[in-house]
C-alpha cells in the first residue's frame, strides 16, 4: 500500500500565500521615492498678506470693533467674531477682520 503524501505548500496553496504576497507588496511599495517638492509650496502661510488690502489696515489691530462698523469694506470681506463658524476655503483676495473676545480687532489678513 502506498501512503498519500501531502503536497500542500505555501507556493501551491493560494490561501497561505496571500498574506505573504500582501506583505511583500507593501514592502516594495514602501521603497518608492517621494515626489520632489513643488516650487509653489504645499501650504498657505497662516496669515498671508495678499491683494485684499490687509497690509493697509494693520494699524487697526487693537482698535474697537466699532471702527470696522464705520468702514466701507469690500463685499467679500468677513468680520469674524469669537466662536463664529466660517468656511475654510482659502481666498487670498478676501479681507478677514477677526474680532477678539475683548471686542477689539485681533487680526487682519487675506485668506
Amino acid at each position: 500500500m502506498q501512503r498519500a503524501t501531502s503536497t500542500t505548500s505555501t507556493a501551491a496553496d493560494p490561501m497561505r500565500a496571500a498574506p505573504w504576497m500582501l506583505i511583500l507588496g507593501l514592502a516594495v511599495a514602501g521603497c518608492d521615492q517621494p515626489a520632489p517638492p513643488s516650487d509653489k509650496g504645499t501650504s498657505a502661510p497662516s496669515l498671508p498678506q495678499g491683494d485684499c488690502g490687509a497690509e493697509k489696515l494693520q494699524g487697526l489691530v487693537g482698535q474697537p470693533e466699532s471702527v470696522v462698523r464705520q468702514m466701507t469694506l469690500p463685499q467679500s470681506a468677513r468680520v469674524i467674531r469669537p466662536g463664529q463658524a466660517i468656511t475654510a476655503d482659502f481666498r487670498p483676495d478676501r479681507l478677514n477682520v477677526e474680532i477678539g473676545k475683548d471686542g477689539r480687532i485681533g487680526r487682519i489678513g487675506c485668506y
